[in-house]
């Protein structure tokens, strides 16, 4: 064959419009490059302003995991007992016939003895939580507490600012000081980072806030090494010293915030020393952080702070996200688009939940509420007045549970009962898909359409099916619509295809200016409380919460201990805390072999001093061990622990691990002041050379 022949037997590549639908607050926009029904790349669009035409290293590699030789592309049905993971092929009519015959019976004597499983495996709107939502309602099922993330925080800044609302992402390229606090950005929320940089490039100063000295500690101009749960005694110190020092935008105070004599009173008990010591961090670190933000009022600079989700996964979480909350407003920060704070963006984004989910399916039923973050002990609690009917079924979807659900050896127990009857959608076999009954073949980003809001940025996404699904996989709808239909749901909603789901979810946006180019940005003010206008029931940045009061709780921010705070145990002196490796996302991509190699092996970083007063060498098998458990892994000394506290990597599949778990067999079920969220970094070991 010629040369030219060749070149004309290449079929013709296209590129379709997509979003990364990855728990993380960038929401790229993707190009996916399509050959022959092959998708052959995935990159960023760099007509989106906020992807720029890039992507992080996970999602590059895409493709990878899509066509990845142990992707789960038949149902399964389990043929060993609960955990062996063996499984044999049987068809799409068998298995929902027997699913829905064994969800019958159950739904019969109590639906509520049926729970949905799923968080962000993917955050889409319609392939999340819409069709799964309705058949849930209609059934009557238990309702999930969908808390696992950031709900504390979340709940702190709905009851400071009134919603999960902040800065715009992009004016912290004009930002005069940035707080990173609790956020490694260059891992985990890759374009703030570029828009960081670029401020530093203008002469911004970067002040990383973090136990841990990562990656994005190591570029900033400063790190403050806090201990883990001590954030809200370094912002009340921090408030003192404004205080002190009459750095405070006493207009903006005046106008447009609640509650300021009551927080001034109990900021003031917070003295630099009694902070020092709580923080662990040297009391001229918290008094240059303090000048560094007055400075910004006295000079009229634009001050900003990054929030993420590290630092209120904690006890006291809530709290502590409400002591920072209240920051910008002191100094006047939220006059300026390039000053205030950025949590999460979500609540700016008009989505129509209930036209996608249906709750008006529930009729006058109203199911019990149980929390993800407890499902290792409620899957072992029996039928009692209190807690209702016991777990029968459970259906998992978008979420691997017994890897990331903490104490996971409580939640192996609550897998492992025979009795339990289980079904895993999934991309591959992961640790919960183990304990699966049925394991049904789920479809990818890349082979389904779906339309996504954003926590870091305030664009709307669409995205479209570049490929067909891969051998028998199914779409998360269409798996929940001929569910409902072999369970006999015959209400017409069953019957809404995706792209009528997806218009359904934004009805007030252009759907033409989406499908023409991918995204779409909401119409916002550049300075959203410039003028006050917080959506809190005063209207005004609440510093005193009557809402909160009215609970029971207190109505002003503090600092509450972890309930394992560090020192507190001579049996487990060690803080531990679970940021995630750098390429994995959640336990997502922990089987993309090229990014497994990079990350290596599950790691336990350790600072020099703890290391040689435990005879630990760099590289050595250590046992990691608390009431709850122990862990094995592979120590490394390393400049990122500070002493006292050590960072256990996360989230490995346990079945990777040394002996079969991973560092949630450590952490523990309690939940967070607000919002009732986990507690994964209040958590307190000890370590030694295993044996």
């Amino acid at each position: 064959m010629s040369s030219s022949a060749a070149r004309d037997a290449t079929p013709p590549s296209q590129q379709i419009r997509g979003a990364c639908p990855h728990d993380c607050p960038d929401t790229c926009a993707l190009l996916t490059t399509v050959q022959g029904g092959v998708a052959i790349r995935v990159q960023g669009n760099p007509e989106h302003p906020q992807t720029h035409g890039v992507l992080c290293t996970k999602v590059s590699r895409y493709p990878e995991r899509t066509y990845h030789p142990q992707r789960i592309l038949q149902p399964l049905k389990r043929v060993g007992h609960k955990g062996a993971g063996q499984f044999e092929r049987v068809s799409w009519d068998s298995a929902l016939r027997d699913i829905a015959s064994r969800l019958k019976p159950i739904a019969a004597r109590d639906p509520q003895a049926i729970l949905p499983y799923s968080y962000a495996g993917t955050m889409g709107l319609v392939q999340g939580e819409s069709m799964a939502a309705r058949f849930f309602h209609q059934l009557g099922a238990s309702l999930l507490d969908r808390t696992i993330c950031a709900a504390a925080g979340g709940e702190g800044l709905v009851r400071t600012l009134g919603g999960k609302l902040g800065m715009k992402v992009e004016f912290f390229a004009q930002s005069k000081l940035i707080l990173i606090w609790g956020s490694n950005s260059i891992g985990s929320n890759l374009h703030f980072w570029r828009y960081a940089l670029e401020a530093k490039r203008l002469g911004a100063k970067l002040i990383c806030i973090d136990p841990r000295k990562t990656e994005t500690a190591d570029k900033c101009h400063e790190h403050i090494a806090l201990l883990p749960g001590t954030d809200a005694a370094l912002a009340l110190a921090m408030m003192r010293e404004l205080i002190v020092h009459d750095w405070l935008d006493h207009d903006y105070i005046d106008q447009h915030t609640l509650g300021w004599p009551e927080l001034r009173e109990r900021a003031l008990a917070w003295t630099l020393e009694r902070a020092a010591q709580v923080c662990g961090v040297p009391q001229a670190q918290i008094e240059s952080l303090a000048r560094d933000y007055g400075r910004c009022f006295i000079e009229q600079q634009p001050a900003a702070i990054r929030l993420n989700y590290g630092m209120q996964r904690v006890r006291g979480g809530g709290n502590a996200t409400r002591a920072i909350a209240c920051l910008p407003a002191l100094i006047g920060a939220w006059r300026q688009p390039a000053g205030g704070l950025l949590f999460s963006s979500s609540g700016h984004f008009p989505v129509d939940k209930s036209a996608l989910q249906r709750p008006d399916l529930l009729g006058a039923r109203t199911p019990r509420t149980l929390n993800m973050v407890s499902i290792g002990d409620d899957l072992q609690r029996a039928t009692s007045s209190d807690f209702g009917a016991r777990i029968e079924a459970l259906i998992v979807y978008n979420s691997n549970p017994v890897a990331v659900a903490p104490d996971s050896g409580q939640v192996v127990q609550g897998f492992a009962r025979e009795d339990l009857f289980t079904v895993v959608l999934e991309h591959f076999q992961t640790d919960t898909a183990d304990y699966a009954d049925y394991i049904l073949p789920a479809t990818t980003q890349l082979e389904h359409d779906d339309i996504h809001l954003s926590y870091g940025h305030t664009d709307v996404l669409l995205n479209r099916a570049a490929i067909a699904p891969l051998g028998e996989a199914k779409t998360n709808t269409q798996i929940f619509r001929e569910l409902a239909a072999h369970m006999g749901f015959d209400d017409p909603c069953f019957a809404d295809d995706d792209e009528a789901l997806c218009r359904l979810a934004y009805p007030s946006l252009d759907y033409a200016q989406l499908l023409a180019r991918g995204f779409a940005s909401l119409p916002l003010p550049d300075a959203p409380f410039a003028s006050g206008g917080f959506p809190t029931p005063s209207g005004k940045c609440e510093f005193y919460s009557a809402t909160l009061a009215a609970q029971g709780l207190d109505g002003l921010p503090d600092h509450l201990p972890n309930y394992e705070a560090a020192g507190s145990s001579a049996p487990y002196p060690l803080a531990m805390i679970s940021p995630p490796a750098r390429n994995f996302l959640n336990s997502t991509f922990v089987n993309v072999t090229s990014l497994r190699d990079i990350e290596g092996e599950p790691l336990l970083e350790i600072a020099a001093a703890d290391a040689a007063a435990r005879g630990i060498q760099n590289g050595a098998v250590v046992r990691v061990f608390n009431d709850r458990g122990s862990y094995r892994c592979t120590a490394r000394l390393s400049e990122r622990a500070r002493s006292g506290v050590v960072n256990g990597l996360g989230v490995w599949w346990r079945k990777l691990g040394l002996d079969g778990t991973n560092v949630n067999q450590l952490t523990s079920q309690r939940l967070t002041d607000l919002g009732r969220g986990p507690t994964f970094y209040d958590c307190l070991v000890q370590v030694e050379l295993a044996r």
